[in-house]
């Protein structure tokens, strides 16, 4: 099966500014790839050019075997790629609930059901409003919520940011289940340590090029590279 994500040479620009360059990354089905980097590496903007938020001015950007581009957020959605940006954007006014009753109903494995046994704390909040949700409790919903859309690939940015220790890791444990499920996985962490537990692969991010590619077990075992590449953070 080709790759779920191929990614070649990205030149990403904000105005003037040249973010990326040249940024080349792969996943395979059933894989999940952490991408790693220092605050302002370039991971979100590589996020963002993946998903047609902001598009590169050279390279190509291929998805489940589309050439996708040019394509538009809303496109890439339908194609099967669910997103949880970073920030969570959940919709504070809603209940629980009712957030996850507005992604459209599709056929799948990922129903509210099934994310509610995913996530047993959303269903104890359901009527709760997602705005009085701790932080760990948003990002919870946040993936659940695009659970829902059943897509074939799932991209996660910085879903550790701002959490307590404790919760970040409940949140990995979620993540490692729903990749033991088979989903294609892209993990963007400033967590280094704790994204390589779950990773099969990683890309480490400096300046707006890849830096090193490789096994997260090896990048992992090299205490001293990855603190070097893209810091530890416990």
């Amino acid at each position: 099966m080709s790759d779920i994500l191929s990614a070649e040479n990205l030149q990403t620009y904000y105005g003037k500014s040249h973010i990326l360059h040249g940024v080349s990354m792969n996943v395979r089905p059933g894989e999940l790839v952490a991408l790693l980097g220092r605050n302002g590496a370039g991971k979100t903007t590589t996020m963002r050019s993946i998903m047609g938020l902001t598009m590169p001015r050279e390279g190509n950007v291929r998805l489940l075997g589309e050439d996708t581009t040019k394509w538009s957020p809303s496109r890439i959605a339908k194609l099967g790629v669910g997103y949880v940006p970073e920030g969570r954007k959940i919709f504070g006014h809603l209940s629980v609930h009712e957030n996850l009753l507005v992604p459209p109903t599709t056929k799948g494995p990922w129903q509210i059901k099934t994310v509610y046994g995913l996530f047993p704390r959303l269903e104890e909040r359901r009527t709760s409003k997602a705005g009085k949700l701790s932080g760990g409790e948003q990002e919870m919903l946040a993936i659940a919520r695009a659970l829902l859309l059943n897509p074939k690939f799932l991209i996660l940015d910085e879903p550790s940011q701002g959490l307590a220790p404790i919760i970040v890791q409940e949140v990995m444990r979620m993540i490692g289940r729903v990749k033991g499920e088979g989903m294609a996985i892209l993990l963007v962490e400033q967590n280094a340590f704790l994204a390589l537990q779950l990773a099969d692969r990683a890309y480490v991010l400096g300046d707006g090029e890849v830096v090193h590619e490789g096994p997260a077990a090896e990048l992992a075992a090299d205490r001293e590279r990855m603190e070097q590449l893209a810091g530890v953070a416990h």
